[in-house]
């Protein structure tokens, strides 16, 4: 068991694990790691607790320090340069001609690189973007391309429920989502009913598909007496339309009755010896 320290650094990220040293670090605290990417300045959403070594990526990683109010306006300052670089690479793309759609960008803690996220159809050759990019901003440029399921996490918007989208607001990766789970509970196939606005199959299909799996759920167990779901004294409430439905039903049942009555049986009682 090793004690780590969890990471995000984005509002809806990843959660990376940290060694903290000999630092009394809590939630909500803000951090100095050092990353793959550079340092980095992130916020702590798992405070000290122990975990299994298979869980964590080797060598971990110790957190240089807490961020001071310096910190943060460091980060406010690149928040603003990001937009102005969004800007800049906007017009370069236009410039190149590149079929590419710029989606975000975002700089490290120490303005060592700037990240371009884009997507596209296919390959793009952005060489000569690069070195437009290089020239403006003087320091390490990388151009990431992503998939439509990332852009709808960085973009953010609604669902067809009206809420926001998950991965936006509280999923911390992607889980794999599959035709089977939406056959499994027995919603409709048409992909505008459970396609998302990434155009992929929705997140929330993959909610409730283990209970349908264990067959807690489904057609077959779908049934309830009707005296359970009445009122206090034990009558069963139901609206206008509930009404006709279920008087158009008993009318039926009744026509069925008169032209289908049941036959009588006659049992001949023994005789007394």
């Amino acid at each position: 068991m090793v004690k780590v320290v969890g990471v995000r650094f984005r509002e809806t990220g990843k959660v990376y694990y940290f060694a903290p040293g000999d630092l009394e670090i809590i939630d909500n605290d803000a951090v100095i790691v050092e990353t793959a990417r550079g340092v980095e300045y992130g916020d702590v959403v798992l405070g000290i607790k122990e975990v299994d070594e298979s869980e964590t990526v080797q060598p971990l990683k110790e957190v240089l320090r807490k961020a001071t109010p310096e910190d943060k306006v460091v980060v406010e300052e690149n928040r603003q340069k990001e937009k102005e670089a969004f800007e800049i690479c906007l017009e370069k793309i236009a410039k190149h001609q590149l079929p590419m759609k710029l989606i975000d960008v975002e700089y490290t803690f120490d303005r060592k690189k700037v990240i371009f996220y884009y997507t596209a159809p296919g390959r793009v050759d952005f060489r000569e973007l690069v070195k437009d990019l290089a020239a403006v901003f003087r320091t390490r440029i990388e151009l990431r391309q992503i998939g439509v399921r990332d852009e709808a996490k960085m973009i953010g918007g609604l669902g067809p429920c009206g809420r926001g989208l998950c991965c936006a607001t509280f999923l911390d990766d992607f889980a794999p989502v599959s035709i089977k789970m939406a056959k499994k509970q027995n919603l409709s196939l048409n992909p505008s009913k459970i396609s998302g606005v990434c155009g992929r199959l929705m997140c929330c299909l993959r909610y409730e598909y283990e209970v349908y799996e264990q067959g807690e759920l489904g057609q077959n167990s779908l049934s309830f007496r009707m005296d359970d779901i009445g009122d206090d004294d034990g009558e069963l409430v139901l609206d206008d339309e509930e009404y006709d439905n279920t008087s158009k039903d008993s009318k039926n049942n009744n026509r069925r009755k008169k032209h289908h009555p049941k036959k009588k049986t006659h049992v001949k009682a023994d005789k007394a010896k």
